[in-house]
């Protein structure tokens, strides 16, 4: 039935969204590992209450570079949901750009919100969800790079700056820096659980289960 197919669909994406997520943390493990694990036990973003936490095991042999890896890709990720989170209570809130998004006069409010946005009878184009990942794809390989994936080192996994960009960065103290790193990989891994659970309520709205969520309401 479409009941149990959505189920098995939400389900699987939970499970990929929880491997995801536990990419940058490991738990004390014995021997040899427990070793090489104890080497990162005091980064940035080991903290209560899960502290040290890699169910997975992604961090056992694991060097610094992997390490590094592992924290650009999650520090990534994070910023994407923030933004994917913060756009989903903007426009459920009614919030649109003005105009129109084509040549065919078609408003920006004229689409529907979330994922229905780009897949479903009422998208925007073909041509224009092409456009979209056009222009991320020129950012991924081209603007939005740092030691991990082929620019000069910065400071941290992360660093997009490129020499270019600071707004003020390099006015803070360590402490500053450091406590700023912590609150956006909090704020990251709150968002990619917040998206993945607004994901989740809007593919429950398909099958007539609405739940009314708080600041943006019913998802449908």
């Amino acid at each position: 039935s479409n009941f149990n197919k959505y189920i098995s669909t939400m389900k699987s994406a939970i499970f990929t969204t929880l491997i995801a997520g536990a990419a940058a943390f490991a738990p004390a493990q014995t021997g040899k590992a427990s070793t090489q694990l104890a080497a990162f036990e005091n980064e940035l973003g080991v903290q209560p209450p899960l502290g040290f936490f890699d169910p997975l095991g992604l961090l056992e042999d694991a060097d610094q570079e992997r390490f590094d890896r592992l924290r650009y890709v999650e520090v990534k990720h994070g910023r994407i949901c923030q933004l994917a989170f913060l756009g989903q209570i903007v426009t459920r809130n009614g919030i649109h750009l003005d105009g129109n998004i084509d040549l065919a006069g078609n408003t920006f409010d004229s689409f529907p919100n979330g994922i229905a946005a780009i897949i479903g009878p009422d998208a925007i184009s073909q041509s224009a969800v092409l456009q979209i990942v056009f222009f991320i794809g020129t950012l991924e390989l081209g603007v939005m790079k740092d030691s991990a994936n082929g620019a000069e080192p910065g400071e941290f996994p992360g660093d997009f700056r490129n020499g270019a960009l600071d707004f003020g960065w390099d006015t803070f103290d360590e402490e500053t820096k450091l406590s700023k790193r912590a609150i956006e990989l909090n704020n990251g891994r709150a968002a990619m659980m917040g998206i993945l659970g607004l994901m989740v309520h809007e593919k429950l709205g398909e099958i007539d289960m609405v739940a009314d969520l708080p600041i943006i309401g019913a998802l449908q």
